[in-house]
């Protein structure tokens, strides 16, 4: 809230400085500095938490952080970390690895169809939070009466998606670089097969999969320079006339400018986007085509691939000015 002389009011954040914290597992959070603690990124402090205190690192300084992206109610920043909270904090993450192998013994004895991924103390020891993964909704109510029996504090039981676990656990991904969700991607963004397709990757599982067993992220990063890269050539399956011969589009080589010709005896010759005569007519490709339809599912339906009918407006004229 702002007065009339745009001053900020008590309780705004544009009041106070902000800071990002982040905690065990890349859990952010955002927290004002009334008092202006003198914090930089990568500074260990204390931090209020759902009843009492809780360590983590500062991740960036109010400079960086995007104050509309700030929920309305914020925890403050209390104290820089001392030596001695680091060694308490070094003591919890022991404390984790025995609370996580109690949890699978309790969660193998009620037998409860989740998997444990991680356990979190809070730094004062107030809350214990176990992550799992499960396919389906579990009730795991005699569970947490079992744990909060055993270690006498509050216990939270977080379900998180297979995602989620990559990120919390971290790995190396099949470009040799650390996972991005294990390291700087904030949110998940839904990623789609056509997106790979439209990079012309192959479907192969082995190939898009990330290490959480769904399609990689980083589909999604250069999808839009594919599809203004595509936006030059045919579409595959598209056909065309050179020297009275007629001609389709097989293959499309963005980074080579390259099409890749198939004519009717299947021979399939290189053509280089710049010499495409201008003015080529360019038809389709046909609806069946764009649909991916096979010999079988055309069979069925009565049509053959390509006998489709053209698609309207899909009349080109090649190669597209780069103006």
């Amino acid at each position: 809230m702002i007065d009339s002389r745009g001053t900020p009011q008590r309780g705004d954040h544009a009041m106070n400085e902000l800071i990002e914290v982040i905690f065990k597992g890349r859990r952010r959070e955002y927290f004002t500095n009334p008092r202006e603690i003198p914090v930089q990124e990568g500074d260990w402090v204390i931090v209020q938490a759902d009843r009492g205190v809780d360590l983590g690192k500062v991740h960036h300084t109010s400079e960086w952080v995007k104050r509309d992206d700030a929920p309305a109610k914020l925890r403050e920043l209390l104290r820089p970390a001392q030596p001695e909270d680091l060694e308490a904090s070094e003591r919890n993450r022991a404390k984790e690895t025995r609370a996580f192998e109690t949890a699978k013994e309790r969660i193998i004895h009620r037998d409860v169809d989740m998997k444990l991924v991680d356990v979190e103390y809070q730094f004062d020891g107030n809350r214990i939070t176990f992550f799992f993964t499960a396919e389906k909704r579990v009730d795991f109510r005699d569970l947490v009466k079992d744990l909060a029996s055993i270690f006498r504090t509050r216990i939270e039981l977080r379900q998180i998606g297979v995602r989620d676990e990559a990120g919390r656990i971290g790995g190396v991904g099949t470009c040799g670089r650390e996972l991005c969700c294990a390291t700087w991607l904030r949110q998940f963004e839904p990623i789609t097969l056509k997106m790979a397709k439209d990079q012309g990757l192959s479907p192969s599982p082995s190939k898009i999969s990330g290490a959480c067993g769904r399609l990689k992220c980083c589909l999604r990063y250069e999808l839009d320079f594919y599809k203004e890269a595509a936006r030059e050539f045919p579409k595959i399956g598209s056909k065309l006339v050179l020297a009275g011969v007629e001609q389709e589009v097989s293959r499309v080589d963005i980074f080579r400018r390259t099409l890749l010709l198939l004519d009717e005896s299947g021979h399939e010759t290189p053509l280089a986007l710049s010499e495409l005569p201008a003015g080529t007519r360019v038809v389709g490709p046909t609806r069946d085509r764009r649909r991916g339809c096979d010999k079988t599912r055309c069979g069925a339906r009565g049509t053959k691939p390509g006998d489709g009918e053209s698609v309207k407006g899909a009349k080109l004229q090649f190669p597209i000015s780069e103006n």
